[in-house]
């Protein structure tokens, strides 16, 4: 478990008073995935069961009965010391009653007879329908049961709910000790960039320095990366999502890496773009100032009381005055943002919230206005720049750079706090780190991270 029985407890307490004394709530742990033939990809827990529960075996389930004796059930794996020899030990069912402190626990296997019988009486049953057919079909069984009892018994859930907007609500707002984990995982994935911006130089593969990114994450105690590491180098840098990571490096290109880690659970996601060499050409730097200036400015907008589409807002007004500056856009600036005309160089949003997911839950909107931000939620923000290889119609020196700057920025009661703030960004310090890698290479050496 992240954090002590009491945390777990407590948000357990909330969630049930809001869902009521006649309800139920069901939720399932994440199915396993099958890599290749018989090996599985590393289980990670649904992330509301964990929340909820910080139990992180798969094979497992929480049934919340509100107002009951015993209102936290847990199904788990039983013991088995065969299977436990192969895949590791189990909490069991006596573990869910000690370490979880479980009201009762009951082996995963009586999950359909135990909750047909404790959910009998409940007028509504929480379940978020999902990937799991067998189980969403074990589900609508269920509910087809209590209704058919229903004129004889005078009970049984007659509504299936989703539960995910309520948790999910719950999850947008961190608590301190959630707030902590988050600097954690943001210490740790800035770890991974510093040792990325010392290592980078000229003739290396991108492969090489996700590896080192990826093992700094490892020691430091990450689980994993918190989604796959992006080591873009020159164009490579145009594609959003790109995670080949299996080009060599050049010198005067701009190198791209956008990684985070997942740390107990939370995640951090930052990007910073640097030269690969010791210094940016000059349409590289009016390019990433811009891109800096925008990302400096949406910081800014970021309060409680603050529209979520502020800091978007501020991003698209200073990079379309910048690339009208440029000569790289044309037209009237206001008319440009109406008609989403600078897509072509700026496709994606400034921010999303940030936390267990790192597209974390939430909503974006409060009916059809953008939501206020308020003190414990935590959002990224990142302006960038893309300017295709093909694209004609804009100066050959500014074709093929791709920029991103991300930093993940937290909400306090009196503004907010960059929790990735470790990261050089400013240009002078960028130059000055990457001058002092560049002479820290010993001879010989400049085909294999150290």
């Amino acid at each position: 478990m992240a954090f002590s029985p009491q945390v777990y407890a407590e948000r357990r307490r909330s969630l049930m008073e809001r869902l009521g004394p006649r309800a139920a709530a069901l939720f399932v742990s994440s199915p396993e995935q099958v890599r290749s033939n018989d090996v599985d990809y590393i289980f990670r827990q649904d992330n509301d069961l964990l929340y909820l529960t910080g139990f992180g075996e798969p094979g497992s389930a929480c049934l919340l009965l509100p107002g009951a004796a015993e209102e936290f059930i847990l199904f788990v794996r039983p013991r088995d010391p065969e299977r436990e020899t192969w895949t590791g030990k189990r909490a069991g069912v006596e573990g869910a009653l000690e370490r979880y402190h479980a009201n009762a626990a009951f082996p995963i296997e009586e999950l359909d007879t135990k909750v047909r019988e404790l959910a009998a009486e409940r007028e509504q049953l929480f379940y978020a329908v999902g990937a799991n057919r067998e189980l969403n079909d074990k589900v609508l069984g269920w509910l087809r049961q209590w209704q058919a009892q229903r004129p004889r018994s005078g009970s049984g859930p007659i509504a299936l709910i989703d539960p995910r907007d309520l948790i999910h609500e719950m999850r947008l707002i961190k608590s301190a000790e959630e707030l902590e984990a988050m600097r954690h995982a943001a210490a740790v994935g800035a770890d991974g960039h510093l040792q990325a911006l010392q290592a980078t130089r000229p003739g290396l593969y991108e492969y090489e320095i996700e590896a080192l990114i990826d093992y700094t994450f490892r020691r430091r105690g990450a689980a994993a990366p918190a989604y796959p590491t992006i080591v873009a180098g020159g164009a490579n840098a145009t594609i959003l999502h790109y995670i080949s990571n299996d080009q060599r490096l050049r010198d005067g290109d701009l190198l791209l890496i956008d990684a985070g880690a997942d740390v107990d659970g939370y995640c951090s996601d930052i990007t910073r773009t640097f030269p690969i060499g010791t210094n940016f050409t000059a349409p590289q730097r009016e390019l990433y100032e811009l891109v800096l200036q925008a990302q400096r400015e949406a910081i800014a907008a970021v309060g409680p009381g603050a529209s979520f589409e502020a800091p978007h807002q501020r991003v698209l007004e200073v990079l379309v005055e910048g690339l009208l500056q440029l000569g790289i856009l044309r037209g009237a600036a206001a008319e440009i943002i109406e008609k989403q005309e600078y897509r072509r160089f700026f496709m994606h949003r400034t921010s999303h919230w940030l936390g267990m997911d790192v597209h974390d839950v939430g909503h974006y909107k409060s009916g059809d206005a953008p939501r206020l931000l308020e003190p414990g939620m935590v959002l990224t923000i990142e302006p960038g720049l893309y300017i295709p290889q093909d694209c004609e119609d804009v100066e050959p020196r500014y074709r093929g750079i791709g920029i991103r700057i991300e930093d993940d920025v937290a909400v306090t009661a009196s503004g907010h706090e960059v929790l990735t703030a470790a990261v050089p960004k400013e240009v002078p310090e960028l130059i000055e780190l990457r001058a002092a890698a560049r002479l820290a290479v010993p001879s010989g050496r400049e085909s294999a991270v150290d």
